[in-house]
């Protein structure tokens, strides 16, 4: 059983539009997060698929209706932060309170705790690790915001694929469940989520995914944003390498996500990892093992 998420954010929230649209002037564009996300659950349900939804703070404060729409559906709420600042850009004292505000107006929308979390541009990085410590002292049970991969935004490449049990000097344990590589020539390599899935053929997915389940077997974690199937999304001007990241084959992710359902089986993180979440001690994968203490 693999790991199905989608990260809930705008399309103009993106971190390729950084430095063309301020966070002030999001009020200007055309939102399209609740009909794109409305559309990814009722996919889900043709498919009889649950998944983990990550919400945006903000998107969530706007949209509480749609938080609840998908706690209703099923599915596993998380947080995927409030404003969608990458953590490397605030100060420990700006993320602690930026987590705490999304995690409280998540809970009050759907009226139960949430345990899981997941980095703005996955920007959980060597830099930010402290990041752990403010998420283990809020009441996360697990991240998943640790690319293993080299980018130029993110990742951590020598970080352990798979689940991990992290400790960091003292300030409590938080699980890791890493974004899903394939190592091809000691090389990691993404797959199975954004950019990745979209610019990827949908054979190198399919070969990914039955690799890890049947050689390493291990879940992957797949994700993608609602953005992602709107390929009629209204075009921000930006460069040329922002540009390639946010539009390049919208047009085919519906079907690749479609196959994806039709072809492999899915569950929420909190499903998939339920056992190895209540563990108190130590990793449960040799690839992970250098990562039980960090930092």
């Amino acid at each position: 059983m693999n790991a199905l998420t989608v990260d809930v954010e705008d399309y103009y929230h993106v971190a390729a539009f950084d430095s063309v649209v301020r966070p002030d002037a999001w009020c200007q564009y055309e939102s399209r997060v609740e009909r794109n996300t409305q559309r990814i659950l009722d996919m889900f349900d043709e498919y009889g698929t649950k998944a983990t939804f990550f919400v945006l703070g903000c998107v969530g404060e706007r949209y509480p209706g749609l938080v609840q729409a998908i706690h209703k559906h099923g599915h596993e709420v998380a947080s995927h932060g409030y404003s969608h600042r990458r953590i490397y850009t605030q100060t420990p004292a700006q993320f602690r309170e930026e987590t705490r505000k999304a995690k409280k107006l998540v809970e009050n929308i759907i009226g139960q705790s949430i345990i899981g979390y997941r980095a703005a541009s996955y920007s959980i990085t060597r830099e930010s690790l402290w990041a752990l410590d403010i998420l283990a002292q809020e009441g996360f049970s697990y991240d998943s915001s640790i690319f293993p991969i080299r980018h130029d935004l993110y990742g951590i490449p020598d970080h352990g694929r798979f689940f991990s049990i992290i400790e960091r000097n003292g300030s409590g344990r938080i699980a890791e469940i890493p974004l899903s590589t394939v190592k091809l020539l000691k090389v990691n390599l993404p797959f199975g989520g954004g950019g990745y899935l979209r610019l990827f053929p949908y054979a190198f997915t399919d070969f990914a995914l039955r690799r890890l389940e049947t050689r390493e077997h291990q879940p992957a974690v797949v994700y993608f944003h609602p953005w992602e199937i709107d390929p009629d999304q209204p075009r921000i001007h930006a460069g040329y390498k922002s540009r390639f990241r946010q539009y390049t084959n919208l047009r085919g992710m519906e079907g690749k996500v479609r196959r994806l359902l039709s072809n492999f089986s899915f569950a929420p993180i909190r499903e998939v990892y339920a056992a190895r979440l209540n563990l108190p001690t130590a990793t449960l994968d040799s690839d992970a093992a250098r990562d039980r203490r960090i930092g």
